[in-house]
């Protein structure tokens, strides 16, 4: 049906239109998502590559504002010590409560340390470098995978999604975003050494849902840094849909200087340069997590 809208499209106007997008399957069209009569409770998605620099931040950051610019409540948690997620977001960092704070107990109430950004129905949980010294005051704790679950149960029920930034290891913070969360979200870089640890990541995702998190589910793997110019791109691209199907969004990122900009202004993508490519993107992606029925 989609190929036959392009060629209809194609007689009608003259223009090339491809039928396919980049993941070498039928470009699709995911409508405008319906506005929620209520909200709550929450999908938490834990975004999750051990490899750094894929694009997991931004990822955060463009997907949360997207998501929120359709009605949805979302609360991001930053859970990287780098605390890239709360820089990106314009958001205080030191001397507030953080999440630190709240996995060690020395704040009670997790509504203490969530801040409003800029961006209206997003909101977040920052980090700092403290956070760096989480692991090892946690590791003699009794279930001491499930702390963050915990946290946040505080206050799934006010938001329609929450999306917690891992670190770029497999350790045991990353362990308790496995464990707190309903879903999994691998932004994967379009090169050869990012697609070689994905194998790693989802055997620890299978290892979380067999002894921990029985509910928990990949919701897909999001290309980024995607350049259609380049073979490398293009074969890798290529490798990762043969490996895991319809589980690689149809949703492509590609590569450009606008995210390190937005992140310099503390500014979402979608509100910095709106009518940008990498903007649009992030918003279909919104588009296509809804009508896959992962958030309502």
């Amino acid at each position: 049906m989609t190929a036959q809208r392009n060629r209809s499209a194609e007689r009608l106007t003259g223009i090339d239109v491809p039928l396919n997008g980049p993941t070498g399957r039928p470009r699709t069209t995911f409508a405008e998502p319906n506005q929620l009569r209520s909200h709550g409770p929450a999908r938490i998605i834990a975004l999750c590559n051990q490899k750094g620099g894929v694009g997991k931040t931004t990822t955060a950051i463009s997907l949360g504002a997207a998501l929120a610019g359709y009605g949805r409540r979302v609360l991001a948690v930053d859970f990287d010590p780098q605390g890239a997620l709360s820089a990106g977001l314009g958001v205080a960092m030191h001397d507030v409560a953080n999440i630190y704070d709240l996995m060690l107990g020395s704040v009670k109430d997790a509504h203490d340390a969530i801040q409003h950004t800029s961006t209206p129905n997003l909101d977040i949980i920052p980090a700092n470098i403290d956070l760096s010294a989480a692991e090892v005051h946690l590791v003699n704790e009794v279930a001491r995978e499930q702390i963050l679950a915990r946290v946040l149960r505080q206050v799934s029920g006010e938001y329609d999604v929450i999306l917690i930034d891992c670190q770029p290891s497999l350790g045991l913070l990353t362990v308790n975003a496995l464990t707190a969360s309903h879903g999994v979200l691998i932004p994967l870089e379009c090169e050869f050494f990012a697609l070689r640890g994905v194998a790693l990541l989802v055997e620890t995702i299978d290892k979380v849902r067999d002894r921990l998190n029985p509910a928990l589910e990949l919701d897909g793997i999001l290309a980024t840094m995607y350049d259609s110019r380049t073979l490398h791109s293009r074969e890798v691209l290529e490798r990762v849909v043969e490996t895991f199907g319809d589980r690689v969004f149809e949703t492509v990122i590609g590569r450009t200087v606008k995210f390190p900009d937005a992140s310099v202004s503390g500014t979402p993508i979608t509100e910095f340069a709106p009518d940008h490519q990498a903007a649009v993107g992030y918003r279909q992606l919104a588009r296509e997590l809804i009508s896959r029925g992962a958030i309502a």
